[in-house]
């Protein structure tokens, strides 16, 4: 199996295609050159180096071969073996071996591998169809020298041109510059009369408003209803915070401490039995949780430190 093409076609898209066991080859964009001696343009080119050292197999190269031929990749692994086999024999018996479309390997003095790149391909995809071109050379020195004998022999020499100024076009000018001395005198005048009927029909439609205004006075002849604004008293304010004093089986019981409640001074109160069918005894009610709460604390620490806030529901 030949490698090159596989090789070839890598370079193309990545920096760096390793051949396991030989070396990487490695690429750099650079871009374009001019040779001012040949007068030559060369466009942005891949330039190709090797490294000797990156060795190992990184799959890139075996992967891409695989794919192409169409088998499996300790196949494709061992053909790279087998060529790379052959082109190390093939530089020690000859010194050099060339890669096609990459470039030639030889070695040293020191057995070290050198690799010298082919320019004849470009990898770099954006360059794609551009090759050199060579310049022809410009030679200003030559046309400014014909130019600067041509002026010493017939001397250019600019003669002014006198034109006779047609009579009309004077009054035309005449009659223009008037109508602007006409604008700026008679603009100002204009503009005044302006403003003062503005200010007339101003003052008329005021009246007029003014007018309608008293005439619609006398004409209401329902008095507007008053506003009448319902404030709640205290009786019918919710009173939602119990204070317990305590829930009793019989009702007697509850009566009892009912009476002792109000004998000390509170405001007490019995409400309808439970759903359970117990008497509730409570110590006062109270609208909000604030006012319960104190009122609370002061029944705990003066007579029943058990005393608790019940809530009824709206």
């Amino acid at each position: 199996m030949k490698i090159e093409l596989y090789i070839a076609q890598l370079l193309y898209r990545y920096q760096c295609v390793t051949v396991p066991g030989l070396g990487a080859f490695l690429t750099e964009i650079q871009s374009a050159q001019l040779n001012e001696s040949s007068n030559s343009f060369s466009p942005p080119k891949k330039m190709i180096s090797f490294n000797a050292n990156l060795k190992n197999n990184d799959g890139l190269l075996a992967n891409h071969i695989a794919q192409a031929e169409k088998t499996s990749y300790e196949y494709a692994v061992s053909a790279i073996q087998y060529e790379v086999f052959n082109w190390k024999k093939a530089l020690e018996e000859n010194g050099v071996h060339s890669i096609k479309n990459v470039g030639d390997l030889c070695l040293n003095a020191d057995s070290n591998l050198i690799f010298t790149p082919y320019d004849q391909t470009n990898y770099l995809t954006n360059s794609f169809g551009l090759s050199p071109f060579v310049s022809p050379l410009v030679k200003r020195e030559i046309f400014e020298q014909k130019i600067q004998a041509i002026e010493e022999k017939e001397p250019i020499v600019l003669i002014p041109e006198t034109r006779r100024m047609n009579p009309y076009l004077k009054y035309a000018a005449i009659f223009v510059l008037g109508l602007g001395l006409t604008g700026s005198v008679g603009y100002p005048i204009y503009q005044n009369q302006i403003a003062t009927q503005t200010t007339l029909v101003e003052t008329a439609v005021q009246k007029q408003v003014q007018n309608k205004i008293q005439e619609a006075t006398f004409f209401i002849e329902t008095p507007i209803p008053a506003v009448v604004l319902s404030v709640k008293s205290a009786t019918e304010v919710k009173m939602s915070y119990h204070i317990m004093a305590g829930v009793y089986r019989e009702e007697k019981n509850a009566q009892k401490t009912f009476n002792q409640l109000i004998h000390l001074g509170y405001k007490a109160r019995r409400i309808a039995t439970n759903k359970h069918g117990l008497f509730p005894v409570l110590y006062g009610s109270y609208a909000t949780i604030a006012e319960a709460e104190k009122a609370k604390q002061e029944i705990q620490k003066k007579h029943n430190p058990e005393a608790w806030i019940l809530i009824q529901s709206l």
